[in-house]
């Protein structure tokens, strides 16, 4: 099997940038998503110094030569007790029902297996792919791909013209704006906070130093405990300002993008001191709301936090992924060849 033969394929270079972005903006707005990307945001990712683009992407071009198609693939660098690999892919919508998306989940799993090859035996590994919980078109595709629901997401919204919170910062906790001095320790302090959560892995410096074309300093907050010598981060709150979002969602807003606190501080209060301080922060730049992303069945109760504190799901994600707890091996995903 090889991929639709109505298109012509070629890897993605970093030249790509304003002619993905534009099939990524499109294949969003068909798929109602309440997302829309910038350039520096696909820019980055392209240059991503872990990626292959060369082997890891493919692109379809139309006979004028305009995209419409895309896959891209990537395996998180700090990954050691579960190996991934996540999908991203779209077709634009004049191009939907011809069979080019099954082509494509085809190649790319094809492709993961080969990325794959190398897991340590006894190491669990995963391929997944996120879509919208309401995006039947996508979740029949995946099915049919051997693909199943694994995990679900809620993204949610909370009206800064409602009464915020007050800040409460428990005892012997400094709450400060983020600095470029704080970052390794937040680091590092996340990937101590998430090392009891589902499907994490720690991640290295290279690959938390990514993504930081819409990163929002003025409502990043790192929490230090002074009781302990050296005063060591034992909280965090990091935020994005996506702009390129407020149209297609209606709203303007910060995004709080990551929020960890260690298990030693847990049930003191510092998770919604650092929420409501964010959500002053944000309001006071005259933005209409706050949004961030939430497993649904986080095992520190987030989702239930959130909701005290006013926010409200407006939007779903669900992850299908295949994983070596399926029964399936990686010999059974591959077979395609690469274009």
């Amino acid at each position: 099997m090889s991929l639709h033969p109505d298109l012509t394929w070629r890897p993605l270079t970093t030249a790509d940038a304003p002619a993905l972005l534009r099939l990524f903006n499109a294949v969003e707005e068909a798929d109602a998503q309440p997302y829309r990307m910038a350039l520096p945001e696909v820019e980055e990712l392209l240059a991503e110094p872990w990626r292959n683009l060369a082997r890891d992407t493919v692109l379809g071009t139309d006979t004028a030569g305009v995209p419409r198609a895309y896959m891209t693939l990537v395996a998180p660098p700090g990954d050691t007790t579960e190996r991934r690999v996540f999908l991203d892919g779209g077709v634009d919508a004049p191009w939907r029902g011809r069979g080019v998306g099954r082509t494509l989940v085809a190649w790319a799993l094809a492709r993961s297996a080969e990325m794959l090859a190398d897991t340590p035996e006894g190491v669990p590994w995963r391929v997944g792919v996120i879509c919208g919980k309401d995006d039947e078109r996508s979740a029949r595709l995946f099915a049919h791909a051997g693909l199943r629901p694994l995990r679900w997401y809620a993204s949610l919204k909370r009206d800064l013209a409602d009464p915020l919170p007050d800040v409460v910062v428990p005892d012997g906790i400094r709450l400060t704006t983020w600095t470029p001095e704080d970052d390794e320790d937040v680091r590092l302090a996340h990937n101590a906070a998430f090392a009891d959560h589902w499907g994490s892995q720690p991640m290295s410096a290279e690959d938390w130093a990514s993504g930081r074309t819409m990163f929002a300093p003025g409502w990043s907050l790192v929490a230090r405990d002074t009781r302990q010598d050296g005063a060591p981060v034992v909280g965090y709150l990091v935020s994005d300002r996506f702009e390129e979002d407020w149209p297609a969602q209606g709203f303007t807003s910060g995004y709080l993008a990551r929020l960890g606190v260690l298990r030693s501080q847990r049930g003191r209060g510092l998770a919604t001191a650092l929420l409501a301080e964010a959500l002053h922060r944000i309001a006071a730049d005259g933005l209409e709301a706050a949004t961030l992303g939430v497993d649904t069945a986080n095992p520190t109760g987030a989702f239930r936090l959130y909701e005290s504190l006013g926010f409200v799901e407006y939007h779903g994600e669900v992850l299908y992924a295949v994983t070596s707890s399926d029964g399936v091996s990686l010999s059974e995903l591959t077979g395609v060849p690469r274009p």
